[in-house]
């Protein structure tokens, strides 16, 4: 059995998303950080260091330091935490090279991101990866928790037409009732997800596997291809009215199936 990272059409490392908007976040900091920076300069050259402009200056730099220090750097590290989350329990996916499963990192099915989208023997898993340092309590989890992934499930339910089975993996938690099930879904720390995953009762043939996989990559396929149409409708437009969005992705995916 198999594990095969899937590179197409979907972005194929895990944690890249968030590790995009980590670095985006930390370019927009140094930009204006450098800007407020070059223009404190500049107003202490031009008008003096007793010039109330630079002194002004000043302030305005010392103000956003604080900004960033209290509401941006915890942001970063968020997201950071998030993306070494999703980069380990990727890894350990990935270890399952010889047991018949395909996964998909970071799937996007056009309304939503995946985490990990896992095809084998045992079915169709999603994976929500979470980061929260713990301990988690499996009867306390957040009903938003619960909701997203719900939501992954019914996304990736309606592209493929296959029955899903939502997890939640937590990183680096401990988790009170690993294996438990909390309104359908079944939460566990990162240590279980391959023994879980290996030993789960086998559902799915070889060919219903392969059979899978391709609703799985048809449908990636479809949102990028809706999502490029989208964005070529916008390059001609000021905005894309919100009612018509609906058929300019019906468009598309009818395109894709009918070229």
């Amino acid at each position: 059995m198999r594990i095969v990272s899937e590179q197409h059409p979907a972005p194929g490392s895990p944690g890249r998303r968030a590790r995009r908007i980590v670095l985006r976040l930390r370019m927009r900091t140094l930009v204006a950080l450098g800007a407020l920076a070059v223009q404190t300069t500049f107003a202490g050259r031009a008008f003096g260091l007793r010039s109330p402009l630079f002194i002004g200056s000043e302030l305005l730099l010392l103000l956003c330091i604080l900004a960033i220090y209290r509401f941006v750097l915890p942001l970063v590290d968020r997201h950071d935490r998030g993306a070494k989350g999703e980069e380990h329990v990727g890894g350990l996916l990935d270890r399952l090279a010889r047991e018949g499963w395909h996964v998909v990192h970071d799937a996007n099915f056009g309304r939503g991101d995946v985490d990990h989208v896992a095809i084998g023997p045992a079915g169709v898993f999603t994976v929500e990866t979470k980061s929260h340092p713990g301990p988690i309590s499996v009867g306390r989890l957040h009903g938003g928790v619960l909701r997203q992934a719900h939501a992954q499930r019914r996304l990736l339910e309606r592209a493929i037409e296959t029955q899903v089975q939502p997890l939640i993996v937590y990183s680096r938690a401990w988790v009170d009732r690993p294996l438990a099930r909390r309104k359908g879904v079944r939460v566990l720390p990162a240590r279980m997800l391959l023994r879980y995953l290996s030993e789960h009762e086998r559902t799915l043939s070889e060919e219903q596997v392969a059979a899978a996989r391709a609703r799985v990559l048809q449908a990636l396929a479809q949102a990028a291809l809706a999502d490029a149409y989208v964005t070529h409708e916008c390059d001609g437009r000021s905005r894309t009215p919100t009612g018509s969005r609906g058929s300019v992705l019906t468009r598309a995916r009818n395109r894709s199936r009918h070229p």
